[in-house]
């Protein structure tokens, strides 16, 4: 049993609406993508409280809470915003990302061929 103002962590970012299921969260966290106070954890039960920050790795994003209350039902999304901080770094513009070299450019027509180039690969390789 918790203590009084705390809160399993897999309950605590289903009530928030940071993943769609608990069973979701539960995975989450027992994938090691969960830091709690910048240490790492892989417990679904591990006991969170109002001040804890969260730094959460999803598939192309990293959020960065602080919890301010533990909730009390899956709510709607504004009940479900009052339930943290968002402190998240704010992602860099796609113009900075490509000009640090981040992104990978290929020129024109470099990519996969058309279904026009195809066929005529295809008419080189059986002339008959």
């Amino acid at each position: 049993m918790t203590a009084v103002g705390r809160q399993r962590l897999d309950k605590w970012l289903f009530f928030a609406r940071v993943v769609k299921s608990r069973s979701l969260s539960a995975k989450l966290a027992q994938a090691g993508r969960i830091r709690i106070n910048q240490v790492k954890t892989d417990n679904a039960a591990h006991a969170v409280k109002p001040g804890d920050v969260l730094t959460i790795t999803l598939d192309r994003q990293l959020l960065v809470y602080q919890i301010v209350d533990c909730g009390s039902r899956r709510g709607p999304a504004e009940e479900a915003r009052r339930l943290y901080d968002d402190i998240s770094p704010k992602p860099l513009p796609r113009e900075a990302i490509s000009a640090t070299g981040a992104l990978p450019e290929r020129e024109a027509g470099s990519g996969r061929p058309t279904k026009k180039e195809r066929r005529a690969t295809d008419r080189l390789r059986d002339p008959g």
